[in-house]
């Protein structure tokens, strides 16, 4: 993908009305104690409020509704995540009655997974890392003739551009936006929604300092594969940076902020005792990235996204008492 094949206004609204059919458009709030830590105001985009907890449901939804009106929906899809993109397929195929078997990780989190399995997804855990899960199923995929569905896709990011479109219509003041970068739908998704809708926030890239390749890539202008070592981001636990993403992304993200696990586990607490809302370490990281920045941010109205909450309850209560 190019700039030039994003998403136009019309694709993001028409993607909207089918995450719509599923529910409504997720809240963003000023919380003022956040803005009070940061020394800013700091809008948060609750993606966290969907059916699974995440936003990557709005990718699945559009991609499943594509195929659909392509008279193209399979029998089987099979896929790969650490769990959110995961609960994605798995709700979505469900709705079109699509038989959906999901790979993760060894030592993938617990919670997530009976998430995916209670959706009816069939769970195989293979191989230590989300890249070894990746290419597992797409042998998979190639052995039962199953459609293999991506983590990166123009439908998929269609869909998910819904969420930065909502946020960009709701806060048109938004001078800087943080966005964490997994795969590279989200962050390739505010591109989009940004450039449709002519908005003139700055959007900085979010890795974690555990799983750089995206960092490393956007450096160099081409993929760099990077060892991944983070034991709270899993949702940005990238080993090989998508080619298309980074093509997107290359000239579009004003720079790139590296986070820590301890900065994303104190975000982690922040978010909680300022919020009440539960942050999962991914969902967690924006805000850990403005903090770590808060010196060069006074009097900009800053976004960050609550991208996902789906923490197992063990691992949340250790960061929580590890003040």
């Amino acid at each position: 993908m190019t700039l030039h094949t994003l998403p136009t206004l019309a694709d993001i609204e028409a993607a909207a009305q089918v995450v719509y059919r599923e529910f409504a458009a997720t809240p963003q709030y000023a919380w003022g104690l956040l803005g009070s830590k940061l020394g800013t105001t700091c809008w948060v985009k609750h993606e966290n409020h969907t059916p699974v907890g995440a936003f990557k449901i709005r990718g699945g939804l559009n991609y499943f509704d594509q195929l659909k009106q392509r008279g193209a929906l399979p029998a089987e899809v099979i896929s790969a995540t650490r769990g959110n993109h995961g609960q994605s397929i798995g709700w979505a195929a469900r709705a079109h009655g699509v038989q959906c078997t999901i790979v993760v990780p060894h030592g993938n989190s617990t919670e997530k997974n009976a998430a995916m399995r209670a959706l009816g997804v069939h769970l195989i855990e293979h191989g230590s890392d989300f890249q070894e899960s990746r290419e597992h199923a797409m042998a998979l995929s190639r052995e039962r003739g199953a459609h293999m569905v991506p983590s990166f896709h123009p439908d998929l990011l269609r869909g998910v551009a819904t969420y930065w479109w909502e946020f960009f219509k709701a806060v048109p003041q938004l001078d800087v936006v943080y966005v964490p970068i997994g795969q590279g739908s989200g962050a390739c998704a505010a591109v989009a929604a940004r450039r449709a809708l002519g908005h003139t926030a700055r959007i900085v890239g979010v890795v974690s300092a555990h799983a750089t390749t995206y960092a490393d890539s956007l450096a160099a202008g081409h993929v760099v594969e990077a060892p991944v070592t983070t034991q709270l981001a899993d949702g940005m636990a990238c080993r090989v940076a998508d080619p298309d993403a980074l093509a997107i992304l290359q000239g579009q993200i004003d720079h790139i902020v590296q986070v820590t696990d301890a900065e994303v586990a104190q975000a982690m607490r922040d978010i909680f005792s300022c919020t009440h809302n539960v942050a999962e370490g991914a969902g967690a990281a924006s805000f850990a990235a403005a903090m770590q920045e808060r010196a060069t941010l006074a009097g900009q109205t800053v976004g960050v996204t609550l991208c996902g909450s789906n923490v197992d309850s063990s691992m949340f209560a250790e960061v929580l008492q590890n003040q």
